[in-house]
């Protein structure tokens, strides 16, 4: 199956939306770019429009569980790690150490730390939701201000638009 690509403009910036029958692949955040072609609905191809849907419902306030099929690409490492950030429900942070301690192995927080940050599936895969040990919002692709933003949209914080 060909991979199929649509973009989403959320309140943080464009997604761009990337799957195939087989699940989604990846959600990345794009800095505000005025050549990004927004996908209208019609155009959105049929494997992707469940998860345009969802975000949408997720940033208007009405979702808090996705249930979408996922297919990221990784190492089996990697996909333990991102598993495990799925445990993090809605609302909830948990620190670095915490999501290690989960996994098993605490010496392994430098790893635990970077699979998160090549996590290829943004927002679905919440790993916006950890934190540092003494609660700073530390190392997020898509920029720490995403973060703190989605952060406080969870916890019921009204937002602004910033694009």
């Amino acid at each position: 199956m060909n991979l199929q690509t649509t973009y989403y403009k959320t309140p943080i910036g464009t997604a761009k939306i990337e799957g195939d029958e087989n699940g989604i692949q990846s959600i990345s955040v794009l800095d505000e770019d005025t050549s990004t072609p927004i996908s209208t609905q019609k155009d959105v191809p049929a494997c992707l429009q469940e998860c345009v849907t969802q975000l949408k419902e997720y940033f208007t306030g009405t979702r808090t569980v996705f249930d979408i099929k996922l297919n990221p690409q990784g190492t089996t490492f990697q996909q333990s790690v991102w598993k495990e950030l799925l445990n993090i429900p809605f609302g909830s942070t948990r620190t670095y150490l915490e999501q290690t301690k989960q996994l098993g192995d605490v010496k392994a927080i430098r790893a635990v730390a970077s699979a998160n940050g090549k996590n290829p599936i943004w927002i679905i895969i919440p790993c916006h939701r950890v934190i540092g040990s003494d609660g700073s919002l530390t190392g997020y692709a898509g920029g720490v201000w995403r973060k703190k933003w989605l952060l406080e949209h969870e916890s019921g914080a009204k937002q602004q638009t910033l694009f």
